[in-house]
């Protein structure tokens, strides 16, 4: 990160628009590497974003995407509770960038990859009136994270949706056996349930009697597209809800998502800073407009780092 004196510091958080431009004729040290600090006070990180700048472009021995797939995760940027708060606008540029992936090639047959097993982030999901209980109470919780697990080629194929409270105070997970139907379609039945506390010994049991619900138990997951990297899936289910999920957890998104959550930043910087050292960047990009995502408290300096 490069420190800014406070003038400048205070100049950006005073504009209307929250938004810090540097001048073409700025020269900053030459090719300095991620976690190089200039300055004091620099534990106190503010964040800025270059507005127009890819958010989540890709550096050298990271995951890769496709632009198509770059365009979906750059639309839910801002997005809150994984989709219980999007402005129309966005929503159809999520949708639009959802549908854009669908109708690509990805991985054929999804069900029949190995690139399908283990355990997906959910980032984003529609919310009809017909969705879950449990994802009417907990995936609009950003303080919390939500999982879905998949084990298709095991005695006991199943998937597994995950809520993790946190990492000191437990998870719910909710276990449905899975059959897989046809290249595209998972067939489950929800048939147990329980909290798993860090305070407790034992797991309490989710109230619910999934073998009195019959066919409310039951139900059916299409992947509409896996990733020929397998790290994005999107998938369809049969009450209408729509599901976007990444394998890997990428520090960009972790810190983006911190932002919106509003916990956990600091740490998500930490992170994102360390998987960086030792990257050499072209500080010229420093150039250009700015917009504030998040700002700490700041008396003589602001520091500011371009999303990569």
């Amino acid at each position: 990160p490069i420190l800014l004196p406070g003038a400048m510091a205070a100049a950006a958080l005073a504009t209307p628009t929250g938004l810090l431009k540097l001048p073409p004729s700025y020269e900053p040290p030459s090719s300095p590497s991620f976690g190089t600090t200039y300055g004091r006070h620099s534990r106190r990180r503010p964040r800025l974003c270059r507005r127009g700048a890819p958010l989540l472009a890709v550096a050298a021995g990271e995951v890769s995407y496709t632009e198509p797939e770059e365009a979906l995760l750059e639309a839910l940027v801002g997005v809150q509770g994984r989709g219980r708060a999007v402005a129309p606008r966005q929503l159809q540029e999520v949708e639009s960038a959802v549908q854009t992936l669908e109708a690509l090639e990805g991985v054929p047959d999804p069900t029949n990859s190995s690139l399908i097993e283990g355990s997906w982030k959910l980032i984003f999901t529609t919310r009809p009136g017909t969705a879950s209980p449990i994802q009417r109470t907990f995936v609009g919780v950003d303080s919390f994270s939500v999982f879905q697990e998949v084990y298709l080629r095991t005695d006991d194929p199943r998937v597994v949706n995950v809520v993790r409270f946190s990492e000191t105070v437990g998870e719910l997970a909710v276990q449905a056996e899975a059959t897989i139907n046809d290249g595209k379609r998972i067939l489950f039945r929800f048939d147990r349930a329980a909290f798993a506390f860090k305070f407790l010994p034992f797991k309490v049991p989710y109230p619910v009697p999934f073998r009195l619900l019959g066919d409310e138990a039951k139900g059916w997951l299409d992947t509409t597209y896996l990733s020929r990297s397998g790290n994005i899936r999107i998938s369809r289910g049969n009450k209408g809800t729509t599901f976007v999920l990444q394998k890997s957890a990428d520090p960009r998104q972790m810190l983006l998502s911190a932002i919106s959550a509003g916990t956990g930043v600091k740490e998500a910087i930490d992170d994102l800073t360390s998987s960086k050292k030792g990257v050499v960047v072209d500080m010229n990009t420093l150039a250009g407009e700015w917009q504030l995502l998040w700002a700490s408290q700041v008396n003589l300096y602001i520091s500011i780092t371009k999303a990569i």
